[in-house]
């Protein structure tokens, strides 16, 4: 393979969209600026923000920007067309002058497409997106673009296929969603090697819930090494993917940054040992009883009230596996944003006829509903 942008970037990214607040709701600026400072005096240089984070480009403009010259750090931010973020082709193109103006960074060194998938596809095209980025790019309002990704494999390959020029690519990648069918986050990031296109991974740790796993793995983990924190063996599987060039974090505390930079900033790889213990985390995670869900879809395409039926399934086994109420809470809004709500089963039962799983889709509806709404 040859070699790609970007290969020798520090391997940690930091995540500004986590960010700790005061009690008035207000960011928490003299810790932010203390998490700035420990990330960037150990070595670490990248930063990821988005035009739909609420506050985090001005509050990065504030504890990054303004307090340090611009060539010590590389700033990403992302253009949402999504119909919740953008209603016309002027509103979507609007915004990398408005994130520009908020984060007073002069330019993004890395600007992404955000959340890129299948059912939002449409308006990146008829937007005519891909074009804009391209002028921008020209203009010097940003030096690389790309994509943050959420679909298969096989549409991330036609992506790339299409669009060639595509520099870097967003995944969620993690040791738990590493051979999912519903994330693929195997197969999206081999898509990605293909084409030879650098990496930078979202979701490391699974937003918190590889933070605090099963006691069995953490049991595991300390049984190979007792000084290494969960979230440490779930970034340095992601960081030591050959094709990664970079690991979002996306830190809330001071602490987080200290734990992450202290064996980032001399960042080494899993070893073939520690690669056994993620492999044996791996398995008693398809232990533990879940919805098997496959994210096919299959149950969607004729379904009358229009559920997110996979989402809501992933949403409920945050909850089931890694016990954490509150993600699977925000998943499962996410998930009937736009889309029907469990309780909202009319009990047709053609998404049982189609799911190749046999799953009981509509009893498993019922307890969502339940528990959510």
């Amino acid at each position: 393979m040859k070699e790609y942008f970007g290969k020798e970037m520090p391997k940690l990214g930091f995540g500004m969209m986590r960010l700790p607040k005061n009690e008035d709701g207000s960011f928490d600026e003299a810790q932010i600026n203390q998490m700035v400072d420990t990330f960037l005096d150990a070595g670490m240089c990248y930063f990821d923000t988005a035009f739909v984070y609420p506050g985090s480009e001005e509050i990065t403009k504030k504890t990054l920007v303004d307090r340090y010259d611009r060539d010590k750090y590389f700033l990403t931010s992302k253009l949402n067309a999504g119909t919740w973020a953008a209603k016309s082709k002027e509103e979507a193109r609007k915004e990398l002058e408005i994130s520009l103006e908020r984060s007073g960074a002069g330019y993004f060194d890395f600007y992404l497409l955000h959340a890129i998938e299948k059912d939002n596809i449409d308006k990146y095209d008829e937007y005519e997106i891909w074009d804009f980025v391209k002028e921008a790019k020209e203009k010097g309002l940003i030096k690389h673009y790309g994509f943050s990704f959420h679909d298969s494999a096989d549409f991330l390959d036609e992506l790339l296929t299409k669009h060639p020029d595509v520099e870097v690519v967003q995944l969620q990648i993690n040791y738990a969603d590493w051979e999912s069918e519903s994330v693929q986050s195997r197969k999206c990031y081999e898509v990605c090697v293909k084409h030879n296109k650098p990496v930078i991974v979202m979701e490391p740790v699974k937003g918190g819930n590889l933070a605090n796993p099963p006691e069995q793995i953490v049991n595991a983990f300390k049984q190979s090494n007792p000084d290494a924190t969960p979230s440490q063996w779930a970034i340095r599987f992601a960081a030591g993917l050959e094709n990664v060039m970079v690991v979002l974090s996306g830190m809330s505390t001071i602490e987080q940054v200290e734990d992450n930079v202290s064996y980032m900033k001399d960042f080494k790889p899993l070893n073939d040992d520690e690669q056994e213990v993620i492999k044996q985390a791996q398995h008693i995670l398809a232990t533990i009883e879940q919805i098997p869900c496959t994210g096919c879809s299959y149950c969607t395409k004729g379904c009358p009230m229009n559920i997110n039926i996979p989402s809501i399934f992933t949403a409920m086994n945050r909850e089931m596996v890694f016990n954490n109420k509150k993600s699977a809470q925000s998943g499962y809004n996410n998930a009937t944003r736009e889309r029907g709500k469990a309780s909202e089963c009319i009990h047709c039962m053609q998404c049982e006829d189609a799911c190749p799983q046999h799953i009981e889709i509509t009893s498993w509806l019922e307890k969502g509903a339940e528990a959510y709404e």
